[in-house]
């Protein structure tokens, strides 16, 4: 295993107290990148204060992984916080069933990372700046995440959870359940025809009556669209 690579993504706020988030890298005996999300309080000194999240991402290049966290928002981030700490603290939960939790958390995480879409054509190309078409980017790879999602039967899914867990359970009854979670939906990204930024940019802006509806469509309307 090739050391740790430590860098710092972001500084976000829970209950009061500002907490740093680190993005740890490496390289594995396989070759392949595996990375991680790392918290410090900000009054944190020791490594015990450190809590981290499971290893998220499995990519080719660290490059890859890079570009990835660095399209998360900030909501999303926090959740991984919490779950990080829930999985320290150890509280057991209510499980929900695990096709309808999904779609409920990436729906949640997409519709943080768009924002309110603009109601009009004019006010997106007046407001949308680089920053804001990389969160909307983000957002639309989450929503067809979903999409798929909705589209396999909950017994199928829950036996393809298993398989890209490698046999783990999501067990509900923990809060680190969002750690497996993320394992998951990379899992499937990585997997599903998307196209790049820069593609997806110009689709977009030529179509962005059509993105806004399908959002709406999948996440208000409680149907597929």
């Amino acid at each position: 295993m090739d050391r740790l690579r430590r860098r710092s993504v972001a500084f976000l706020e829970r209950e009061g107290e500002t907490w740093a988030c680190f993005l740890v890298t490496f390289q594995g005996p396989d070759q392949r990148w595996y990375g991680y999300f790392s918290f410090r309080p900000k009054d944190g000194e020791l490594a015990e204060d450190d809590v981290r999240t499971a290893e998220i991402f499995r990519e080719a290049s660290e490059a890859e992984i890079d570009l990835k966290a660095r399209g998360l928002g900030r909501p999303l981030l926090s959740g991984l916080l919490s779950s990080a700490l829930h999985t320290r603290e150890r509280r057991e939960d209510e499980a929900p069933k695990l096709r309808r939790w999904f779609r409920t958390m990436l729906a949640e995480n997409s519709q943080g990372l768009a924002g309110g879409w603009p109601e009009s054509d004019v006010e997106i190309e007046e407001a949308v700046d680089l920053g804001e078409l990389r969160s909307l980017y983000a957002s639309y790879r989450l929503d067809q995440v979903c999409h798929f999602i909705a589209l396999v039967r909950p017994e199928d899914f829950e036996e393809a959870v298993s398989r890209i867990l490698e046999g783990e359970s999501m067990d509900f009854g923990s809060k680190d359940v969002l750690q497996f979670a993320m394992m998951v939906v990379e899992h499937i990204e990585t997997h599903l025809p998307l196209p790049p930024f820069d593609v997806w940019v110009d689709d977009f802006l030529a179509n962005q009556g059509d993105y806004a509806l399908y959002s709406h469509t999948l996440h208000r309307q409680g149907r597929l669209p």
